[in-house]
């Protein structure tokens, strides 16, 4: 067995595990350890110190390296066009939303990552509407202040973007240059649709006022044990308009919320009117 740098011990992997899952519903398992050890060492060298029983009283006690902490713990796993389906039924939904009502139609991306998720959306409803400017507003939101950076910049490794088809590479992004080579960034008039904000979406009251028609909550809830994901999903369903729509993950099932939420699609759920 491989010698660690740093002696980690039950009891710092059980303090780490209540921490997260205290502040953010992650549950980490038993088979969690060396994830847990990889990601958390890093920060106790960026911080130079030498156990992780010094480094948990920093956090408890640092804002700073409290977002850290969380961020290191977040899993970041995601692709543009992901679970491609989904973004065929969006475009159905907000064409019949927006001739309906005329008002533009208002989508959230609740845990936007490194932002394909939102930005293939952007994209998906630039080419349904022929137009830069769709009548769609996006939030989007995650709780690692780093992805939420990097999604805000909008550049990608070439490598992240080069199975796409040819047209989408073209219409959407731009190729680095000099310093840039092998980056693309996506187009200005793509990024002007998203708007990017920190949210913990296990944390106190969210700062959000209207309805959404769509809500994109796509691989979160396995990362929650299902009294966790229970309140979540009760916290979603008020915000989604009567006809709106929640996407889930393709490993995601609500079955244990039928009361307010109905299947209609693949992996896509109906809000249940409230009695």
């Amino acid at each position: 067995m491989k010698t660690r740098e740093f002696h980690f011990r039950d009891r710092d992997f059980a303090r780490v595990r209540g921490l997260i899952q205290a502040h953010a519903g992650i549950a980490l398992g038993p088979g969690k350890v060396d994830l847990v050890y990889s990601r958390i060492a890093r920060r106790l060298r960026a911080r130079g110190l030498r156990s992780f029983e010094d480094y948990l009283e920093l956090v408890t006690a640092d804002a700073d390296e409290w977002q850290e902490f969380v961020n290191a713990l977040t899993t970041n796993l995601t692709s543009f066009f992901r679970e491609a389906h989904h973004f065929s039924i969006l475009e159905e939904h907000v064409l019949r939303v927006q001739q309906r009502s005329g008002d533009p139609a208002r989508l959230w991306s609740s845990a936007c990552s490194t932002g394909e998720e939102p930005y293939s959306m952007a994209m998906t409803l630039i080419d349904a509407f022929a137009s830069w400017t769709p009548p769609v507003k996006i939030l989007a939101t995650d709780l690692d202040t780093n992805v939420l950076r990097q999604a805000a910049e909008g550049v990608y490794p070439l490598e992240r973007v080069e199975r796409l088809p040819r047209g989408i590479l073209k219409r959407f992004f731009l190729r680095g240059k000099s310093s840039r080579e092998g980056m693309v960034r996506v187009r200005p008039e793509v990024r002007r649709l998203v708007s990017f904000r920190a949210l913990n979406l296990l944390g106190g009251d969210w700062p959000l006022k209207a309805r959404f028609d769509a809500v994109f909550c796509r691989n979160v809830l396995i990362y929650f044990d299902k009294p966790t994901q229970s309140r979540l999903l009760k916290r979603l369903h008020p915000l989604l308009c009567p006809d709106g729509l929640l996407f889930v993950g393709h490993a995601e099932s609500l079955t244990h919320v039928t009361d307010i939420f109905r299947l209609i699609g693949r992996t896509v759920y109906a809000p249940v009117p409230c009695k």
